[in-house]
């Protein structure tokens, strides 16, 4: 079985949680969600020792893909995700970048994600769940062997992703964490897009979005 290893850098003035996640029996990589502030992403990844094979997005949103493009360049690899419901999003991401004050660039995945694929880091074997509400096209990258997850902005702790921008659907977004994460296991530990990490179980228990009859 695999040993997963992962750095988080924030990145980007909304302190993104990229997260530089790799396979320790091969020291394959991949970097997850590079929205900014490459510099440290690369320096983290020098640190490390590690290869980057693959850059993965989680969804289309300036502070997860804002650097994906420019990434892809210089390190010479792959990008995979989101699903391709969130291409609206990706061939937006200059006019994001403009709104928001720092530089981003328009991206194309070269393989957009679908439910029940599955994406390979080193040994490290993730399955896709699409889980849309936060973005059309949000996906959850989960290792059941390891029992971890990259949630992107699907679900915090003690939080929800906010589902006011476009695309964003609060019924899809609580049915997704509902339908797909909840039945993942208590035991599940899980990176997300901001902020700590936590599991499935501290978040079934205490997070007020998943609480009573209607979860939300």
């Amino acid at each position: 079985m695999p040993d997963v290893r992962a750095a988080i850098i924030p990145v980007t003035p909304f302190q993104q949680n990229c997260t530089l996640l790799w396979c320790e029996k091969t020291k394959k990589a991949a970097v997850v969600d590079p929205g900014g502030d490459l510099d440290q992403i690369k320096q983290a990844i020098k640190q490390s020792g590690v290869t980057v094979e693959k850059i993965i997005l989680t969804h289309g949103h300036i502070d997860h893909a804002g650097g994906a493009a420019e990434l892809r360049e210089d390190l010479d690899v792959q990008i995979e995700g989101p699903h391709e419901a969130d291409r609206f999003l990706l061939d937006r991401l200059a006019e994001q970048g403009q709104a928001y004050g720092f530089p981003a660039r328009a991206v194309t995945p070269d393989r957009w994600l679908n439910e029940g694929d599955t994406v390979t880091v080193g040994d490290l074997v993730l399955d896709v769940l699409h889980c849309p509400g936060h973005s059309p096209g949000s996906v959850v990258l989960v290792s059941k062997d390891q029992r971890f997850a990259l949630v992107g902005d699907v679900l915090f702790q003690g939080s929800v992703g906010r589902t006011d921008l476009p695309g964003g659907d609060s019924k899809a977004l609580i049915r997704s964490i509902k339908d797909k994460l909840l039945l993942l296991g208590d035991d599940i530990t899980f990176i997300c897009g901001h902020g700590p990490m936590s599991t499935i179980g501290q978040e079934r228990q205490t997070n007020p979005f998943l609480q009573g009859d209607g979860m939300i």
